[in-house]
Parts: C-alpha cells; structure tokens; sequence
C-alpha cells in the first residue's frame, strides 16, 4: 500500500481523509501491524483503482529496500 500511495504522491493524511480513517490507520496498514475489514481492504482497492490482491496478500510482500535471500 505504501508503494501505491508514494507512486500517486498522496500523504498518509490524504489517503486516510479519502478512505474516512484515521491517519494513523494507514501507517499500522502500511507496516502490517493491523488487518483490515474486508469492506476497508475493499475500498483501498477501488480507491487505488488496483485489484485487492495488488494491496493485500497472505503471503509477504518483501519489505523496500530489501534484499531477498539467496537461494542454496
């Protein structure tokens, strides 16, 4: 998500104002310390035009900046 949103230059602030959740929302998101409700996930989806699997997945999106592991 937070690629998404410094992609299209929108703040956490903006994204939250759109989306009618507090900013801090959007950073717990961002940093996966909280799910949301699939009607939010939802809405994050259509807000960035983008199917919900783009946003949200069960298996975990590398981290930016890192570097994935070498494989044996």
């Amino acid at each position: 998500m937070a690629v998404l949103r410094v992609e299209r230059a929108i703040t956490r602030r903006q994204l939250a104002d759109a989306l009618g959740v507090h900013y801090q929302t959007v950073g717990y998101l961002e940093r996966g310390e909280y799910s949301p409700s699939l009607y939010l996930a939802l809405r994050i989806a259509e807000y960035f035009e983008v199917p919900v699997e783009v946003v949200f997945s069960i298996t975990p999106f590398p981290r930016i900046g890192s570097v994935p592991p070498a494989s044996a």
